[in-house]
């Protein structure tokens, strides 16, 4: 408690910040390290869908380590490469525990380990350290399972550190941190492939973790290469999200060497409506908020609309927004376990301020606003684009795993064995949806992200992601294009290829659509949809239908939406067979589809992307129940209110129309 008061009068009084010991300096190229990458063999002008995965925790991760994970980021790149990994439980000397292997190998993937404490795990793990004994580090080790105090610390308002275990100023802890931090790029270093065979994309990166307040504010940090600043940027050193732009612009983007970084935003359906606020707290006047919608536009180009968190894309009722129901916005509804709500119960009402405005703490999460959506973030940003001039939510739409097993891609439903070590080590914890089970039912394998890029590199896949030319999926390879137009001739579904077509006459997912100079007819869109094979052993789903979702707002601030089905069929029966996970029914190897807007006002700002939707299947707690035999199925295994089907899925980015 004395250090919690310490801290407290430091910066109430005093105004400090962090210690000088944890400043990042700017970014420098790791001289001798980072090989020049070859010209790749393979390159298409129009551009090939890679897989990846941007969000992978291995046991440098505190929370990993606290569930028994021990994968290093060199064991996550050789799983997501097609490598073996072992999981917890382990043998008493480390040896042993439950091999992974991925169904399919990524092209490209980033371990990104929480910035938070990197400096602490290492001396708390490390007999040799001057902190080891301390009482922190104890109970560092003793931890089976999220530590409490770590929480607390990316919780407060006011972080602080243990100078116990940190030592004078710090410096114990930033000099680990800056050792762990090396141990990653060289990590990322040894599995990118340089050589013009171009197999395998890694990308430095790291978490920064803001829980502020009990609301989810997490993005992963992402560089384009291996000139990067000489420690990650954590919460207890940028403890707003805006101080995390700033601290990125200046150890980054204008160091002038070749440093660029994007940071992704993600689990916006746990952040309290945070995510995506309109209040520029501390940006008073419209100047000061438009030159921090512009950062944010700048930093954060895409978002993750999807984990093992659950979906964060939109939901079945709003309040404040006026839409027709979406029934496919019951998807993954992570937050609705976390609130404690049973199957079928409506959830509180809206975030409010609450008695102390900005810095009431929501637990939980404790409440439902439109801002912790995807979806209504991408109308409320075409309302700030009219109020500042800059829009900062125009995300292109991506999604990854969140796995803290080292699994990256790891998402197969039917074999999926866990995220959590410990916390989901048997297939008994993983289907139960007890809140005593750290690794429930609640969640799932997680999703991957798309690019649309000429070459598997880091270049041509960051420039992709800057762009915005990405999609995200529930898990399953689906791939997605989606071009808009004022103009394309005719139904370019019926032309011998309908990509170059699109490409020649009209502009890519990510994109504005330029402005019209003859004539009044609404904007078009081309949809490509083409489903997961998958594997001899696991088929992939048959694709449903393609939608176009919307998204506006009026002249009065209220967010509308629309969801058109434009090619496949919804009503087409299928359904699964859940004694055998067997799936029944129609459906489409591919779809295509050329689309006018029928309600389009020439003078209101509009926002579409494409979303993508397979027939039913047997969701992962399901498959695994049926492998389980019935004397040991938990009795969620039979609960009828719990979803045993899902509707895999995949989203492209949007594209913007401004009149």
């Amino acid at each position: 408690m004395r250090g919690l008061f310490v801290a407290l009068m430091c910066v109430v009084l005093c105004g400090c910040g962090p210690e000088d010991a944890f400043e990042a300096r700017p970014a420098e190229p790791l001289v001798g390290r980072s090989a020049p990458e070859a010209e790749c063999e393979i390159h298409e002008p129009l551009g090939r869908a890679l897989f990846g995965d941007l969000h992978v925790h291995t046991s440098v991760s505190s929370d990993a380590y606290a569930f028994g994970v021990r994968v290093t980021p060199d064991d996550a790149y050789r799983y997501a490469f097609g490598g073996e990994l072992r999981l917890p439980p382990y043998e008493a000397d480390g040896s042993g525990g439950r091999a992974a292997r991925i169904d399919r190998p990524l092209d490209f993937t980033a371990v990104t380990d929480h910035a938070e404490f990197l400096g602490e795990s290492r001396l708390c793990t490390d007999p040799g350290s001057e902190a080891f004994e301390t009482g922190f580090c104890e109970s560092y080790r003793e931890g089976s399972g999220r530590n409490p105090w770590l929480v607390m610390r990316i919780m407060l308002p006011f972080p602080w550190r243990s100078s116990s275990a940190c030592g004078n100023g710090d410096r114990a802890c930033a000099r680990e941190a800056a050792a762990a931090w090396r141990e990653t790029i060289e990590a990322a270093e040894r599995w990118n492939d340089t050589t013009s065979a171009c197999e395998r994309t890694t990308f430095v990166a790291y978490e920064y973790s803001s829980h502020r307040l009990g609301s989810n504010l997490h993005r992963n940090v992402v560089f384009r290469n291996a000139t990067v600043p000489s420690l990650p940027i954590s919460y207890l050193e940028a403890r707003r999200e805006w101080h995390l732009w700033e601290r990125l612009g200046e150890t980054c983007l204008a160091a002038g060497n070749g440093c660029d970084v994007i940071a992704i935003p993600h689990n916006s359906n746990i952040s309290n409506g945070r995510m995506f606020s309109t209040d520029y707290p501390g940006a008073e006047d419209i100047e000061a908020q438009r030159a921090r919608a512009r950062l944010r536009a700048r930093v954060e180009p895409i978002v993750e609309i999807m984990q093992h968190k659950g979906d964060s894309e939109c939901r079945v009722e709003m309040p404040g927004v006026e839409a027709p129901a979406d029934e496919l916005c019951g998807f993954e509804k992570f937050e609705d376990f976390a609130m404690d709500l049973e199957p079928g119960e409506t959830p509180p009402g809206p975030c409010s301020d609450g008695w102390l405005g900005d810095v009431a703490p929501h637990l939980g999460p404790d409440c439902v606003s439109p801002a912790s959506y995807v979806r209504y973030a991408l109308a409320a940003g075409l309302g700030e684009a009219q109020r500042l001039g800059v829009n900062p939510f125009r995300f292109g739409l991506t999604a990854s795993t969140d796995t803290h097993n080292g699994l990256a891609g790891g998402v197969r439903e039917r074999d999926f064995p866990g995220h959590l070590g410990l916390g989901d080590d048997t297939a008994a914890k993983r289907v139960q949806w007890s809140r005593g089970v750290a690794g429930n039912a609640s969640n799932n394998p997680g999703g991957l992200i798309g690019v649309w890029a000429e070459e598997n590199s880091r270049d041509a896949i960051f420039a992709a992601m800057k762009r915005r030319e990405v999609f995200g999926t529930s898990g399953p390879r689906i791939r997605v294009r989606f071009y808009g137009s004022h103009d394309f001739s005719g139904d370019l579904c019926d032309v011998g290829d309908p990509v170059e077509a699109a490409a020649l006459e009209g502009v890519p997912m990510g994109s504005e659509l330029p402005e019209r100079d003859d004539g009044d007819g609404p904007p078009s869109f081309v949809s490509l949809a083409i489903r997961d094979a998958g594997t001899p052993e696991a088929p992939g789903g048959l694709l449903q239908r393609v939608q176009i979702v919307k998204g506006w707002q009026d002249d009065e601030g209220t967010t509308h939406g629309r969801v058109y089905d434009v090619a496949g069929n919804g009503d087409n029966g299928a359904d699964v067979d859940l004694d055998s996970c067997t799936p029944r029914g129609d459906g489409y190897d591919t779809l295509c589809s050329t689309w006018h807007d029928p309600d389009w006002d020439p003078d209101r700002p509009a926002v579409y992307y494409a979303r993508v939707v397979e027939n039913p299947s047997c969701r992962y707690s399901t498959w695994q129940c049926l492998a389980l035999a019935p004397e040991d199925r938990p009795p969620d295994c039979s609960d009828p209110d719990r979803p045993a089907t899902i509707q895999e899925r995949a989203w492209s980015s949007p594209i913007w129309y401004s009149p």
